[in-house]
């Protein structure tokens, strides 16, 4: 065959022999083909076919899988053991997963950040794979709100109530309280404090102090009690005997006046320590009066100057610095302000506002002859004060007033602590017990003694996540 085809192609010219070279080329190919398509009918030697696939239920997990995901709180970051622990909203039980380069972080909005861009303390929504504890991706919720950096606010420990302006939110059993990361009771908490909230519709589900406070104590104080002293912009307070203040943390400029001596001294105030502020050097002149005239509305209302109730009729001698002044007088505003005599002579005016709801009485002098109490019984043998003023030590029991107050704990060697308390007004005693105060050198075993074991808290968020 093949002898024929090049005899016949001999016959033409070279250009007819090219044309026929290419048809004859083409034509391989097709019979070629033929041939394969032969052994694959049975003509021939089969190719190898692909098996057929069967489906085990084994998936091979990549960078993004997960099987399990959860809105929780973020309580804990532990860069040198790659993982975090998180608090799960529903029940209130911690776990732990762990990390890799594999793992994603996401801002709310879903950009990409880092995880040092993640606080202890925010809500995030998480996805992860169950059986190996591990994280897939963090994300700050979108379902979140946050207030930060919060200096006006008011938290009522009592009702579980949280006040920041005009809103008013819950707080709930599972509200994580941290200050540097680490987790805090919120008895710790104090009105001196920048805090930074954080929760999802009218619950606050993180408490983070973004500036905490520490502790001022004067020395050498004793030509000042009596006077006043003042702390920056916000902090006025009666000097009394070994009196220790707590302090939002920072920098100020402290006032001290008695008697129209004293003067001005910088301080630094660093969180949870506790600062010795020596005034022995400020003057104490002889003391100069001024006589003060007041216009009261109404009438009737009842004056108190430095905690004792004044006859204003006529006027009235005080010395010179400055002086607490309260009216106040049925079904009115009470009113408390601060008065500074400098002068020989001045006069002070004061118009209360009527009001149509009663209001608590204020204690300023104890006009009975028995009051209830406040106990502090433990730790045994610690300093105890009072909003700052020293009450005694432990165990000691003073005059209950009902409200928010801060307690102040001391000892030598031991690390000050301070809790905010709220005081009933029910007509009996009340008593509180105090953790021992931690020695300096030493660190707190409590977030060790805190902590769950993670494996089997996994496990039941799990469950409770995915409904089993």
């Amino acid at each position: 065959m093949r002898r024929r085809i090049f005899e016949c192609l001999h016959k033409f010219t070279r250009t007819e022999r090219g044309f026929c070279s290419v048809w004859i080329l083409a034509m391989a190919a097709v019979l070629t083909l033929s041939g394969c398509e032969a052994d694959r009918d049975g003509q021939g030697e089969s190719l190898p076919r692909e098996p057929d696939r069967v489906d085990t239920g084994y998936v091979i997990t990549g960078p993004d899988s997960f099987d399990s995901a959860d809105t929780a709180i973020l309580v804990e970051k532990k860069k040198a053991d790659n993982t975090v622990t998180f608090l799960n909203l529903n029940r209130g039980l911690r776990y732990t997963l762990s990390m890799d380069g594999t793992t994603h972080m996401y801002d709310k909005y879903g950009e990409s950040i880092s995880l040092e861009q993640i606080r202890e303390g925010d809500i995030v929504d998480i996805t992860f794979l169950k059986e190996d504890k591990h994280l897939t991706s963090m994300q700050l919720s979108s379902k979140a709100w946050k207030n930060e950096e919060v200096a006006r606010y008011q938290i009522d420990l009592v009702r579980g109530e949280v006040t920041i302006g005009d809103d008013i939110y819950k707080l709930t059993e599972n509200t994580q309280y941290l200050s540097n990361g680490q987790s805090i009771e919120e008895m710790d908490l104090n009105s001196a404090d920048v805090l930074s909230f954080q929760g999802i519709d009218n619950q606050v589900l993180s408490v983070s102090v973004e500036k905490g406070h520490g502790y001022l104590r004067l020395l050498n104080d004793e030509n000042f009690v009596g006077g006043w002293i003042e702390i920056g912009q916000s902090t006025i307070q009666r000097i009394t005997e070994d009196m220790l203040m707590v302090v939002p943390e920072g920098s100020y400029q402290v006032n001290i006046s008695h008697r129209g001596g004293g003067g001005v001294k910088n301080v630094l105030v660093n969180r949870n320590e506790e600062t010795a502020l020596d005034i022995g050097d400020l003057s104490v002149p002889e003391v100069q009066t001024g006589m003060i005239v007041f216009s009261i509305t109404p009438s009737s209302a009842t004056v108190y100057i430095d905690g004792t109730e004044t006859d204003v009729s006529a006027p009235v001698t005080l010395e010179y610095g400055i002086h607490q002044l309260i009216v106040k007088a049925e079904g009115y505003k009470s009113v408390t302000q601060y008065i500074r005599v400098g002068q020989a002579s001045a006069g002070v005016n004061v118009v209360l506002e009527s009001s149509t709801a009663r209001e608590d009485n204020d204690n300023v002098t104890d006009t009975s002859s028995g009051y209830y109490k406040i106990h502090v019984d433990a730790p045994e043998g610690a300093e105890v004060y009072l909003d700052g003023s020293y009450v005694g030590v432990t165990p000691c029991s003073f005059k209950k007033v009902s409200g928010a107050h801060v307690i102040t704990l001391r000892k030598n060697g031991c690390t000050t602590r301070s809790y905010t308390v709220q005081v009933d007004s029910e007509d009996k005693d009340v008593s509180y017990s105090f953790a021992d105060l931690v020695p300096k050198d030493s660190v707190s075993d409590n977030e060790t003694d805190r902590e769950l074991d993670a494996n089997d808290l996994v496990q039941d968020i799990i469950d409770s996540v995915l409904g089993g």
